[in-house]
């Protein structure tokens, strides 16, 4: 079985995290193409590498700014099949190049969007942390994000700042998921270190291909689940939020032989599993209420639809930033999944 590379992954994970937050777009059919772009696209130029929309983006960041840049990038979304593939990891790079621009992180997010996964401010603390020095970051990680709004009440913005220093800690420590994961122990609160947990494993799959043929020593193909199968027990339901998109790659796609991997873990970490590849149906769905209970509706028993639909319904809270369409997704399940639904859409939406 062939690894999964990073491109293939963002196919499964554009709105990666449960917990990190999703893309702010209310739909996308407004769209239009964008004015005077700086250069013909990849796609007229029939360059279909990663590697050609990175440097697309950063020179109309340098260019033009972020607001040209996100304004082209949601202009050519429901255009190209590439950009929808590889969108979170697009905005990865714009928050990179962006932070360059302004004079700190705060600043920096002040500027942003949340469209695809809000993988811009991931970026942004990726473009801190290289710029910071491993010693004096880790030395520092409580002051990283104490500037964003609504610490106080762990906001998504500063949800998303420190599961962005977990990208950012993961490069610092040359991808060495373990190491990573203990640097994140530094910050202080259990909801800050589990954040920069997630961004650690979230990292730990984007970057699985994307160095020349460079995989994740961390991920095995023939054992999906793994490294949340390995890690110390307060770890496991940060990575287990997120290793279902990487299982799904490995298994092509099988949502029945997730579901079925899922079952096998340590009962207590089940639900989280199950709720992770909730998220999986909504992202592969693309947010579309039928194909996303269908999947759902692939469990086995009620634990696994029940929390599954849990999952799906935070990521449509997450992308769209409203709960109205996570509503429609509750008035679309059997009754005995709606109530779950509902509470969990009520419970998840007074964070916003």
């Amino acid at each position: 079985m062939k690894r999964l590379s990073s491109k293939e992954a963002l196919a499964v994970l554009a709105a990666l995290v449960l917990l990190a937050g999703g893309g702010g777009l209310l739909g996308v059919h407004w769209l239009t193409a964008a004015r005077n772009p700086i250069a013909r696209t990849c796609k007229e130029k029939g360059d279909s590498t990663f590697g050609c929309y990175e440097g697309y983006y950063d020179a109309l960041v340098a260019r033009a700014g972020v607001a040209a840049a996100f304004a082209d990038l949601k202009a050519h979304y429901t255009t190209d099949p590439r950009i929808e593939v590889l969108c979170h990891a697009i905005t990865h790079h714009i928050g990179r190049a962006a932070f360059t621009q302004y004079s700190g992180i705060a600043e920096a997010f002040a500027h942003g969007d949340d469209f695809c996964a809000s993988g811009y401010y991931h970026g942004v603390l990726q473009g801190f942390s290289a710029g910071a020095g491993r010693g004096s970051l880790l030395a520092n990680l409580d002051a990283v994000c104490a500037g964003v709004p609504g610490k106080e009440r762990h906001s998504l913005d500063y949800y998303n700042c420190v599961h962005g220093l977990g990208h950012g800690i993961m490069a610092l420590t040359g991808d060495s998921l373990f190491e990573a994961l203990r640097a994140c122990d530094g910050l202080t609160g259990v909801v800050e270190q589990e954040a920069c947990h997630n961004g650690v494993f979230m990292e730990n799959l984007v970057v699985d291909g994307e160095h020349g043929g460079h995989y994740s020593r961390y991920l095995r193909p023939d054992e999906p689940l793994y490294p949340c199968t390995a890690v110390e027990p307060r770890y496991k339901v940060s990575c287990f939020e997120i290793q279902t998109s990487y299982a799904l790659g490995a298994t092509q796609g099988d949502f029945v032989k997730v579901f079925a991997l899922c079952a096998r873990v340590e009962p207590r970490f089940r639900a989280t599993c199950y709720q992770s590849l909730g998220r999986d149906a909504s992202t592969v769905s693309l947010n579309r209420v039928p194909e996303t209970v269908a999947k759902c509706n692939l469990g086995s028993d009620r634990e696994q639809r029940s929390n599954c639909v849990r999952g799906a319904a935070l990521d449509f809270i997450y992308f769209y930033h409203s709960d109205v369409q996570a509503r429609q997704l509750c008035a679309a399940l059997e009754p005995a999944l709606r109530e779950d639904c509902r509470s969990t859409v009520a419970t998840t939406y007074r964070r916003f």
